[in-house]
């Protein structure tokens, strides 16, 4: 059935007029609750910063409560309200709604809306989740550091609704596209509760396997089975936008290198050689600095790139050292890496410190081939656990992505109507 045809069905010869939000219900500003007033137990209560860390995208329960007594000073959101978060330091979060669906009402902190309405909550959501309401708030955003968006701008944003003049049928008609859009967002919960799940599983594998018993191991520092080499200085102000990709801290993500944002460089902008910084496929980076310092990624792309300065590069020798034992064992030493960095507002890791403090379990070292075996066998174990777990073409990263794409779109297909009809 094509795209058309489908809604056409679905509305069944219904119009669809674009109401802004005021028309549809009344922004009401949360009070100033704080988390020293949080209790055991009691009145259940919503702080707006857990809305970005705790919740998803409705709730039937709170984390927090307050007394009684203090209740009774704070404004509460009722079964099908939403509840709107409008600060945040980024753009991409402000305004994150929450579907309240609890049977009690519950208390709401400051910095967030409640929005009482007569249609389906989840329907709305969804709408303050389109590109369109993206444009919307960046165009009405306020401050630079904490960004908000104000309830008297968020009551001017326009959303179809269908048949308005028959409540019944459009509550109905909103359900339905409700439905269609709760199969693919749980679907996608589901996949990422489970990529949760994989993760976890691989480090409790990679821990048991890297954990030997006292003289089947040689502990040797990094620097005696492996080279380290440091990043170039490249100059932001020669970044161009084609020629050679540079591997900033930036592009170490997820224990993968992602060159989806990235600079480039021209080699001939510079009198050193620049293929002393070469990264080929394989290789494991570092970030050194930073608040992602000790973060490890691994280059697995076909075409070369370049180190850039705080970005460091392991060399195994391969005579001891496995590539991906190395590797594996680098990303159970992220807090390790830390603390030798002195950890604090802006960590930074020496490749001297590391190299002579960072050590690394050898197994039968007096037998370099059976090492090599045996390493070479934990690795086929871990990759295994790990494709699973950051693969972006066979494993659940790819799957999750494939899923959101879907999403987007059948909520494009689902909330997008011709602006025909907009009542003012």
């Amino acid at each position: 059935m094509s795209s058309l045809k489908f809604m056409e069905k679905l509305l069944a010869g219904a119009s669809v007029v674009w109401k802004p939000l005021g028309s549809l219900g009344e922004f009401v500003r949360g009070s100033g609750l704080q988390k020293s007033d949080f209790r055991e137990s009691g009145v259940g209560c919503i702080h707006y910063g857990q809305i970005y860390t705790y919740y998803g995208d409705y709730a039937y329960k709170t984390k927090s409560f307050v007394s009684s007594e203090l209740a009774s000073k704070f404004r509460k959101a009722k079964k099908g309200d939403l509840i709107i978060a409008t600060t945040s330091e980024n753009i991409e979060d402000v305004c994150k709604p929450l579907v309240w669906l609890g049977e009690h009402e519950v208390c709401v902190s400051g910095e967030t809306y409640i929005f009482k309405h007569n249609q389906n909550p989840k329907y709305l959501a969804y709408c303050i989740k389109t590109p369109e309401f993206f444009d919307f708030k960046k165009r009405n955003q306020t401050g630079t550091k904490v960004v908000r968006v104000h309830g008297d701008k968020l009551s001017e944003f326009s959303v179809p609704i269908p048949c308005p003049d028959n409540p019944k049928k459009s509550l109905e008609i909103q359900g339905e596209i409700v439905r269609i859009l709760d199969t693919f967002t749980e679907l996608t919960a589901e996949l990422t509760a489970e990529l949760t799940a994989r993760k976890k599983q691989y480090a409790y594998y990679r821990d048991q396997l890297l954990n030997f018993e006292e003289g089947e191991v040689e502990w040797k520092p990094l620097g005696e089975v492996c080279d380290y080499k440091n990043g170039f200085a490249f100059k932001s102000n020669l970044f161009r936008e084609s020629g050679h990709p540079i591997i900033r801290i930036t592009n170490i993500n997820g224990s993968v290198v992602d060159l989806t944002d990235v600079k480039y460089f021209y080699p001939s902008d510079y009198r050193e050689d620049t293929d002393n910084y070469l990264v080929k496929k394989g290789d494991i980076l570092l970030a050194m600095s930073g608040a992602t310092t000790g973060k490890i990624g691994c280059y697995n792309l076909e075409s070369v790139a370049y180190l850039n300065q705080r970005v460091g590069k392991f060399v195994p020798i391969t005579d001891y050292l496995n590539n991906r034992y190395l590797y594996h064992f680098l990303l159970s030493k992220n807090e390790a890496m830390y603390v030798l960095a002195g950890g604090g507002a802006q960590p930074n890791l020496s490749s001297n410190t590391l190299m002579k403090k960072l050590y690394i379990p050898i197994p039968f070292p007096k037998d370099l081939k059976k090492s090599l075996d045996e390493q070479a066998r934990i690795s086929s174990v871990l990759d295994k656990l790990d494709a699973l777990t950051t693969s972006i073409t066979d494993g659940l990263p790819r799957e999750i992505e494939l899923r959101q794409k879907q999403y987007e779109y059948y909520r494009n297909l689902l909330l997008t109507f011709p602006k025909n009809e907009i009542e003012a």
